[in-house]
């Protein structure tokens, strides 16, 4: 019995052992396969961070190499600043003060390169400081101002409709309507070439070369019979010239002087008993004049005093027969003088007065124009416009009649001055 067991036992046991060491081994293995893929998601899991780690540290690289050239450019510019400081200095400009900065910064903008702040940097001081080399003579000028100024400012500086007078006034700056222009009024000659060289010609500004507007400066101070017509201005002898009115201003302390005393408590005490009117608005030709006004009487009396006082027109010089080609080059010529004078049945006064008949007519006698008090001066002294008065008048008027209003510089040739008359007579006289 029990060896029958045994024989059916041990064959059982055997089986089930191998069966279970079978599934064992099976289950091993699929541990291992799952194991292995995990590794390996976990190598590709890795790789992909190193190549992130790459690229990023490419980046870096990249970005550290930008920043390291921005700096040796900004260590250049920053050289080039404290080079032009060091001239600016040198040279006795002077360097303005930045405009504050916030502390935080805004990312909008940059800073201005030095070939920038150049190109804005083109005002002219007192002195000359700033000036570019370069020079031009009133001769040349006249032309440069016959192209690009005489359409506002007239062909001899005298303005035409309401564009600035440039030239004249000397005698007025006293008056109550004073005629301010560059040769009577502006003190410093800078001024003068920084306003040219940066704001004209009008529309065009900035368009003009150093040599042209140093030209145009000459010009203008020939037209003010401050300069012959050969002066030639330039960088180097600019310093040098004064102006007609370089010591007509003084030095504005009203803020150390006035000011104090205006910021006190009023003390309302020891008023004036009675405020005297010393001056009217009609006076200074802001009210228009109405009739029946006492102001308007009496300025309308003075005008019969002042036609009373003047001598009558003297009778018409005979002259002899005219050139008809002097006449007609006289016509050409007389195009200087159309700006402020006209002759002809249509004439009417304008800057001048109306010269039909002048020639043998009195001076100061054209009804309606205000003459200058020189004018006025010669009329109550009876003198008379003839050929040799009005040759030396045309070839200089402000020698000829020191003080007068008008800012023509005069007729060069004697050829042109001959025509003129030539053509004036023409018109009677």
């Amino acid at each position: 019995m029990s060896k029958s067991l045994n024989s059916i036992l041990i064959p059982a046991l055997g089986g089930t052992a191998l069966f279970l060491g079978a599934a064992y081994g099976f289950a091993s293995r699929d541990y291992g396969q799952e194991r292995i893929s995990l590794l390996e998601d976990r190598v590709v899991q890795v790789e992909g961070h190193v190549e992130t780690a790459k690229s990023a540290a490419k980046a870096e690289t990249a970005r550290a190499s930008e920043l390291e050239a921005k700096s040796v450019g900004l260590e250049a510019e920053v050289a080039e600043l404290t080079a032009a400081v060091a001239v600016a200095r040198s040279s006795g400009g002077s360097l303005t003060q930045g405009a504050p900065q916030f502390s935080g910064k805004l990312g909008l903008g940059r800073e201005a390169h030095i070939e920038e702040i150049a190109a804005w940097d083109v005002d002219i001081v007192p002195g000359g400081i700033g000036l570019p080399e370069g020079r031009g003579d009133a001769y040349t000028g006249e032309e440069v101002f016959a192209e690009h100024c005489a359409a506002c400012h007239g062909d001899f500086a005298e303005g035409v409709g309401n564009w600035p007078v440039l030239a004249g006034g000397f005698d007025t700056l006293a008056d109550k309507d004073p005629v301010k222009t560059v040769g009577s009024y502006w003190p410093y000659l800078s001024t003068v070439w920084d306003y040219v060289n940066r704001s004209m010609p009008f529309g065009a500004a900035q368009t003009l070369d150093p040599d042209d507007v140093y030209a145009i400066v000459a010009y203008i101070l020939y037209s003010n019979d401050l300069v012959d017509d050969d002066f030639e201005l330039s960088h180097e002898n600019f310093a040098e010239f004064e102006m007609y009115n370089k010591d007509g201003f003084i030095i504005d302390d009203r803020p150390e002087t006035e000011y104090p005393i205006w910021r006190t408590e009023a003390c309302m005490e020891n008023c004036k008993d009675s405020v005297e009117i010393t001056m009217r608005a009609s006076v200074l030709d802001v009210t228009p004049e109405e009739e029946g006004n006492d102001q308007a009487g009496a300025t309308k009396a003075s005008d019969s005093n002042d036609k009373a006082a003047a001598p009558d027109p003297q009778p018409e010089t005979q002259v002899a027969a005219l050139d008809p080609e002097m006449v007609a080059k006289g016509e050409k010529v007389f195009k200087k003088c159309s700006a402020c004078h006209q002759v002809g049945d249509r004439a009417k006064n304008k800057t001048g007065p109306v010269l039909n008949g002048i020639m043998g007519q009195g001076f100061g006698a054209v009804d309606g124009f205000k003459y200058s008090k020189v004018f006025k001066a010669a009329a109550e002294e009876g003198r008379v416009w003839d050929a040799a008065g009005m040759a030396e008048f045309l070839a200089k008027p402000k020698s000829y009649m020191k003080g007068t209003k008008m800012g023509f510089a005069g007729l060069k040739k004697e050829a042109d001055v001959q025509a003129v008359i030539a053509y004036l007579q023409s018109f009677g006289g």
